[in-house]
């Protein structure tokens, strides 16, 4: 594994997704991540599902370390300010002024080390009338504009992953990358406050130009339609994706695929404009083709012809793809508590090595001995 970041250390008190995010990014890349948790409980997500490991909590905490720490008491409250002194991050996701509370606020911890970077992520902000607010994932999405994208036209209802909580932690982890590199120069960290609100106007970008430069409000099927993205099932029930775009190659292309040539005879169809008027009308003339023939062999033709396309594949298949194999995609790791760990790498790869050593997620407390035994080394040597 290239551990960009080895040497590194964050210390992260987050709980759910938007705080375990940043600093699972930032463990990926080689920080020494350590996770500071409530004795007995500990994140809440990690409940989700039965027990204190759920799926839920795998999914953003591996490649980190544990410890449970209860800052109400005296003790607690010492040994969780010594791990900030030896800390280059602090990763937080409370309501604004929990922090504050829990002996984890900007000012206590930056006056025990001015070079921290201290990343408060919140759900509005940390002014303005929505401050104590609650945000969750699907109240970010849809007060940024990006849930009304994904609600289908027919049977509408929420649907989706925690798109807001992820981008969130990814926006979180690139503002401390970038406080990382200004401390080069300055010696001094940075205070980061990222909203879900804001991170999510943000990724909701395309939407907003679309608004500000044509006054066009964008739906959700306003892209699929431009881009010319289709999906249909096959003859054995899988589906298959297709996104045929501009170039007039991948849909001549795909018209001998399906074994239509006069397919641009066809005043509906015959041009970029009129493919995109005339979507629904198109989609109910392929569909029936597509399920006449199985995915396996419609992808074989489809490639072969040079169109894009992907089978749209359910997670039980999607890392068996032969080129997801051979990218190793799919890691796994042994816990000596919980058995084998599987989980998807980080995408990113240095001078060709690819990311392949993961830590699995830990049970709560595991390595209260150890990181308690390195902090009192650190006070002997201190102390010498």
């Amino acid at each position: 594994m290239a551990k960009v970041l080895a040497g590194l250390r964050v210390v992260e008190m987050g709980t759910f997704i938007t705080g375990p995010a940043a600093a699972m990014y930032l463990g990926d890349l080689g920080a020494d991540v350590i996770k500071v948790e409530r004795p007995g409980t500990g994140d809440p997500f990690r409940s989700f599902k039965g027990g204190l490991y759920s799926p839920h909590y795998q999914t953003y905490n591996r490649n980190k370390r544990a410890i449970t720490l209860d800052t109400s008491k005296d003790e607690d409250r010492a040994l969780f300010h010594q791990l900030i002194e030896t800390a280059d991050v602090f990763i937080q996701n409370f309501r604004p002024g929990v922090a504050e509370k829990l002996g984890a606020g900007e000012e206590d911890l930056k006056a025990l080390n001015p070079r921290l970077v201290y990343c408060a992520i919140s759900g509005f902000g940390t002014s303005g009338p929505y401050r104590d607010r609650p945000a969750y994932d699907t109240v970010a999405q849809a007060a940024s504009g990006f849930l009304r994208l994904l609600m289908p036209p027919t049977n509408t209802r929420v649907i989706g992953p925690a798109i807001a909580d992820a981008m969130t932690g990814f926006y979180a982890a690139l503002g401390v990358l970038a406080a990382l590199f200004e401390r080069q120069t300055t010696g001094r960290g940075r205070r980061i406050d990222v909203s879900m609100l804001e991170a999510m106007c943000h990724f909701n970008l395309d939407s907003f130009t679309h608004y500000f430069s044509e006054g066009e409000i964008m739906g959700p099927l306003s892209r699929p339609m431009v881009s010319q993205s289709y999906v249909f099932a096959c003859s054995d029930g899988k589906w298959l994706a297709l996104h045929m775009s501009s170039p007039p190659k991948f849909w001549e292309g795909l018209a001998a695929v399906i074994e239509t040539p006069d397919l641009f005879d066809d005043p509906r169809f015959a041009t970029r404009e009129a493919r995109i008027d005339n979507q629904d009308a198109l989609i109910a003339f392929m569909a029936p083709i597509f399920r006449k023939r199985t995915r396996a062999d419609w992808c074989e033709r489809l490639a072969a012809a040079e169109v894009p396309h992907s089978p749209a594949y359910d997670s039980n298949e999607a890392l068996e793809d032969p080129q997801a194999k051979h990218l190793q995609l799919k890691v796994s790791a042994e816990h000596p508590v919980m058995g084998t760990f599987t989980t998807v790498r980080t995408p990113l790869s240095f001078d060709g090595e690819r990311s392949l050593d993961v830590l699995p997620p830990p049970t709560l407390g595991e390595h209260d001995a150890e990181i308690r035994a390195e902090l009192a080394k650190r006070r002997a040597t201190v102390a010498d």
